[in-house]
């Protein structure tokens, strides 16, 4: 379904020197094309059969309108933050805040007929446009949450508070939604351990040392944005931790259920809904983002893994356990 004529592969830029040990994946222009043959490229509208555990390489203004309708369970929003940010040559320039809700109400409009009845939506955005965000969903879904993670990271200030925070907006399109808690809990270390009788309280006492499975919050300390020596990490400039990921989709969407990401980037979202049970349907304007989406669903397949997720829980940021 690719047409006869189209964008190629931009050239590739200089490739920066890393280090020994680091692990952010890379990928020859051999590769890339063997890839980009994994790629969809819709002309007409598609069949649930064809869109499904795929990857859409286009716009999401023209991609939208021929995705099949109700097929999606989950949506999972992270399109380009108010701010001016080049994506592999692409530029998004800041916009205006009435401007920034058009261009969000834009392509949002054109997604909600893929949803279904009960589906749920999570969108990304940072200070600058949480406001349009919430104005956004609140016009279309019922708005139910905003959570806050944070980054660990971000660059100090010397006249303002620094900058560490993300919001996700949790909004869904009925009251009948599904959300399951149980596999979104966290295992949090116990510093101060109550004790009943001698005995430990709504706690565990182990060799790693003491914790309690705690019911998940708004706030999310955590993460780790992807770096370096971690295998998830690549070149994308705004990449989604796994773990973030993995907990919108282990709340909102049933085993086996479909997963829409319609600015993938460099395919988190259909790499961890792979390594969880769930289709996916990943759409990404940018073919070399595309590739990389195609190589980490690759290696989905043989390593399940995900980093601070164990055991069917989520552990605190930089806690390891024996085993």
């Amino acid at each position: 379904m690719k047409p006869a004529t189209g964008e190629a592969l931009r050239p590739p830029a200089k490739a920066p020197r890393r280090a020994g040990r680091n692990r952010t994946l890379v990928l020859s222009d051999e590769a890339c094309a063997e890839l980009e043959k994994t790629l969809l490229y819709p002309v007409s509208k598609l069949s649930v059969a064809e869109a499904e555990n795929r990857l859409i390489c286009g716009d999401v203004m023209r991609v939208a309108p021929l995705l099949p309708e109700k097929f999606a369970d989950l949506l999972i929003l992270d399109p380009p933050y108010n701010l001016d940010k080049s994506f592999n040559g692409r530029k998004f320039a800041r916009l205006g805040d009435d401007a920034y809700l058009k261009y969000l109400e834009s392509w949002l409009a054109l997604l909600i007929p893929a949803l279904k009845p009960d589906a749920s939506v999570y969108l990304c955005g940072d200070w600058r446009g949480t406001a349009a965000c919430f104005t956004a969903l609140s016009r279309r879904f019922k708005v139910r949450n905003r959570i806050v993670w944070q980054r660990e990271k971000g660059r100090g200030a010397g006249r303002n508070w620094k900058n560490c925070t993300e919001d996700i907006w949790f909004a869904t399109m009925s009251d009948d939604h599904y959300f399951d808690l149980a596999k979104v809990k966290q295992l949090r270390r116990v510093l101060a351990p109550y004790r009943e009788n001698g005995r430990p309280k709504d706690w565990d006492e182990t060799a790693e040392g003491n914790f309690r499975l705690t019911c998940p919050s708004n706030f999310w300390d955590d993460l780790t944005v992807p770096f370096w020596s971690m295998p998830e990490n690549t070149d994308h400039p705004t990449q989604k931790p796994e773990k973030l990921v993995a907990k919108l989709i282990l709340a909102s969407s049933p085993p086996g259920g479909l997963v829409l990401d319609p600015f993938m980037g460099s395919g988190t979202t259909p790499a961890v809904a792979r390594k969880l049970g769930r289709r996916f349907c990943g759409i990404e304007i940018d073919r070399k983002y595309c590739c990389y989406a195609a190589e980490r669903l690759r290696r989905a397949a043989a390593d399940t893994s995900i980093q601070g997720y164990r055991d069917g829980v989520f552990l605190e940021r930089n806690c390891r356990l024996k085993g």
